[in-house]
């Protein structure tokens, strides 16, 4: 089980820097947005992997608020992409 997982967790690091690549070079402003909001999800699906093999629950709670942030980021920038104002 554990080599599994250490097998998962070195494809989700690849297709971070998949992710990073994206990001930097991404043409667009909302092409890096994407790139940003998989990069979180896959930081989640570490932390997942990581607290199962270490068997530690609060980094699942790092996970958590990676992923409220970046809800939260990407609404923003929806909003501004859109042109309206944040308290619309």
């Amino acid at each position: 089980m554990t080599d599994l997982l250490t097998i998962l967790l070195y494809i989700q690091i690849g297709l971070c820097a998949a992710c990073l690549y994206r990001i930097i070079r991404g043409p667009t402003i909302p092409d890096r947005m994407v790139g940003i909001d998989i990069f979180g999800i896959l930081v989640v699906g570490i932390c997942a992997i990581i607290s199962i093999q270490t068997e530690k629950s609060f980094i699942l709670d790092i996970g958590i608020a990676w992923i409220i942030l970046s809800f939260t980021g990407t609404i923003t920038l929806a909003k501004y992409l859109s042109g309206k104002k944040l308290s619309e």
